[in-house]
């Protein structure tokens, strides 16, 4: 029988990673019309410039998520009993 609490957390993750791909998609389309915008549309110079963006964001999030992970004991807020 399936652990009702696995099948939650993996509804979670999955509805996680699809939300985080539609902001990431929303964040692409709004970094590129600034960058268009600021006449660095789709020359080489604006493509190194989104890449240089979408790197430094990544970063910060990953920092931001890294430091609250620590603040928390490093542990998801859902875990995965093992199956047995």
């Amino acid at each position: 029988m399936t652990d009702p609490r696995a099948m939650v957390q993996t509804m979670i993750t999955l509805a996680s990673a699809s939300l985080g791909l539609v902001a990431a998609l929303a964040w692409n389309e709004a970094i590129k019309a600034t960058l268009a915008k600021l006449g660095l549309g789709e020359d080489l110079a604006g493509l190194y410039t989104y890449a240089i963006l979408a790197t430094l964001i990544a970063i910060i999030v990953l920092a931001l998520l890294g430091r609250l992970s620590a603040k928390l004991g490093g542990q998801a807020a859902f875990e995965r009993e093992a199956e047995g």
